[in-house]
């Protein structure tokens, strides 16, 4: 592993856990309960249907029967008429989900009879600090009661199913409706609970374990877990067949419906307002609300399914578990946006990897596995962002340090070019060293000492930074990079730092070095004619431009550093600005090699040198003047003729004065 993988690694996992300490510590205060209920909701709805419990009845007292009784509470003698509708066809147990503590005349006692029935269950309300305990029909043994309180959670649905409640601890615990009705149905089939042996405090139930939820079990935060309460596998908004009460006052109803089953007699009429939210609220207005028959229905197959083997109960995982599932989701949160630089793909993946992870939710849900998916989305989120801005940082700095290897300015286009090389370029707070065919520049003017005589300090620093502040300007345009100044001159480099690919390329930057060259001897005459109208000495100048191989890259340490270009074709460019310094011939002088004429493509007029002897080199180099574009040149000694598209070129004779033999710089 390289240092640079080992750094990202490490910048990602402390990331990565410092997100997924904020979430983890946000999700102990409940911030995140809300979301993951809303999500609990969503799955239980996007999950499997199965068909109406077969093993179920409920005898629904609708709207519609309460019209036809004309009246609210019904009457006893209905009630039992009802029971005695229903017990010939020997269903297996009964659930009066109805309150009868007082009497309802007339009938008292034609139901008391009814209720004497071994396989009938009432119930009783137990109670809290808003509404007052209700107690069941009188004369009824314990074992044939259970408590039809239901357990809401913070936004008022119903997700959990109370089994066993201890309002006295000093009494044996009171079990809940729909446990007595599953406990009397399973009898049947020879399926009675056991206890596991402790701490585990689950209760054995066929096929089934029944795991008593604690205060952080699943996705809830402090959840009042008194008593013993196990999460709530619905079903459907329908769990069970259905008759209306008139149906079976009437006995319009197939016996086998009846017979071997757990039927239940409660209210679905609104104006009864016994209805609670569920995770199917969210579905179709007729079921915003569902009725507590039905709820109570859910509880009893849910229960007789488990205890079967049909249909597992919900698992979650330990708490441990689940805050290492929050920190995988962080790590490839944070993984993911170091990876992705783009912010199109970023968005994508970001929204690739939330799909993953409500499918892996929703994958698991369908094996009755509930895990937490808003905290490790949003560990992952927040783990993203924040790698995001380190890189965002990081990017910033290292354009810092590659402007400062650089040691300039550059233009615009170099430096959006540059930038987007930048993981290319940068290694290890260095450019490294890269070989390539670029175009130098080198410019000084001439007699510089003279004219330093003429001026005081100060304005001379003025004069100066004015010049080179054009020569700047002009390189910046041409789209070059300042290398270094020199005194009163500068080394500028067309074609770095990003390698030409083509032969295009690199033509297109020997012909930008000499347009820039051009531009500034154009900048020199306008200069001189402010100067001397000023009274200000007026300034000449010599450029030397040569194309050719260089290897480029940062010299010196991380500590102090530039960006160095060396080469032969470096030292040749500076030789041609300083070569034969006594024929000037005008304002600005631009000398360049055979290798940049050969990229030009006759597009500007030049008169030949001949092969000069330059300084330091045991080979000659052919030397060319620029005399300018050639629409422009009326150069009067350069014979001029039309290439092959018409183009206006020198020749390539030596129409200017001899060089001695022994010329030298």
């Amino acid at each position: 592993m390289t240092s640079e993988f080992l750094r990202q690694a490490r910048l990602i996992i402390l990331t990565s856990s410092l997100a997924s300490a904020l979430v983890l510590g946000l999700r102990q205060f409940g911030a995140f309960q809300p979301l993951e209920l809303a999500a609990f909701d969503l799955l239980t709805r996007l999950q499997s249907t199965p068909p109406p419990d077969p093993r179920l009845l409920v005898v629904a007292i609708s709207e519609a029967d309460l019209q036809a009784q004309q009246r609210w509470p019904l009457p006893d003698l209905t009630i039992a008429q009802a029971i005695a509708q229903l017990q010939p066809h020997r269903p297996t147990v009964i659930g009066l989900d109805l309150h009868r503590d007082l009497p309802q005349p007339p009938g008292q006692a034609q139901l008391q009879a009814q209720l004497q029935a071994p396989n009938l269950i009432a119930i009783t309300k137990l109670g809290d600090s808003e509404d007052i305990p209700v107690p069941p029909p009188p004369h009824l043994p314990t074992e044939r009661v259970g408590f039809n309180d239901l357990l809401l959670d913070p936004d008022g649905s119903v997700r959990r199913n109370l089994l066993f409640a201890a309002p006295d601890p000093q009494q044996p615990p009171l079990f809940a409706f729909s446990l007595r009705l599953a406990l009397r149905y399973l009898a049947v089939h020879r399926i009675s609970p056991r206890s596991l042996p402790q701490p585990s405090a689950a209760i054995q139930l066929g096929a089934a374990r029944l795991q008593p939820l604690t205060p952080d079990a699943g996705s809830y935060q402090n959840l009042d877990a008194r008593g013993y309460q196990i999460l709530l596998r619905y079903r459907s908004p329908q769990p069970a067949r259905a008759l209306s009460l008139s149906q079976v006052l009437q006995g319009q109803f197939d016996p086998s419906w009846v017979s071997g089953k757990v039927v239940l007699i409660g209210t679905t009429a609104p104006s009864a307002k016994d209805l609670f939210f569920t995770p199917f609220s969210a579905t179709a207005a007729d079921q915003r609300k569902l009725a507590g028959v039905w709820v109570h229905a859910q509880m009893v197959s849910q229960l007789l399914s488990a205890a079967s083997g049909e249909r597992p109960l919900l698992w979650f995982w330990p708490e441990a578990l689940e805050l290492l599932w929050v920190l995988a989701w962080a790590l490839l949160g944070g993984s993911l946006a170091w990876r992705t630089q783009s912010p199109w793909l970023l968005g994508l993946a970001g929204a690739a990897l939330l799909a993953a992870l409500l499918g892996g939710g929703w994958l698991l849900f369908t094996q009755q596995g509930w895990v937490p998916l808003a905290a490790p989305a949003t560990a992952a989120l927040v783990s993203g962002g924040w790698v995001v801005a380190q890189r965002a940082q990081q990017a910033q700095q290292q354009q810092q340090m590659v402007m400062r290897l650089l040691g300039q300015n550059t233009s615009p286009e170099i430096a959006q070019a540059l930038w987007q090389a930048r993981d290319r370029l940068l290694k290890s707070g260095k450019l490294p060293g890269q070989r390539l065919v670029a175009t130098m520049l080198f410019s000084d003017l001439k007699d510089f000492s003279s004219l330093a005589e003429q001026l005081d300090p100060e304005a001379l620093l003025e004069w100066l930074s004015k010049w080179l502040e054009v020569q700047t300007q002009e390189v910046q345009r041409h789209q070059g990079i300042i290398n270094k100044f020199l005194g009163d001159g500068l080394m500028a480099v067309f074609g770095v730092p990003v390698a030409r690919s083509t032969a295009a390329e690199i033509a297109e930057d020997a012909r930008r070095a000499v347009a820039c060259a051009l531009a500034m001897a154009e900048r020199l005459r306008q200069l001189n004619q402010v100067w001397a109208q000023a009274g200000k000495p007026v300034a000449q100048m010599r450029i030397g431009i040569y194309t050719g191989a260089v290897v480029v890259g940062s010299l010196g340490g991380q500590q102090r550093s530039e960006y160095g270009v060396i080469g032969d074709s470096v030292n040749i460019a500076s030789r041609l600005e300083s070569c034969l310094k006594e024929r000037q011939g005008g304002e600005c002088r631009v000398l360049i090699g055979q290798a940049t004429l050969e990229q030009l493509g006759g597009a500007y007029a030049v008169e030949s040198w001949g092969m000069l002897a330059l300084k330091g080199k045991q080979q000659g180099v052919e030397v060319f003047r620029v005399l300018g574009p050639v629409a422009q040149s009326t150069h009067a000694d350069t014979a001029l003729q039309p290439d092959s598209n018409g183009t206006v070129v020198a020749d390539g004779l030596d129409l200017a004065l001899p060089n001695p033999p022994d010329a030298k710089d």
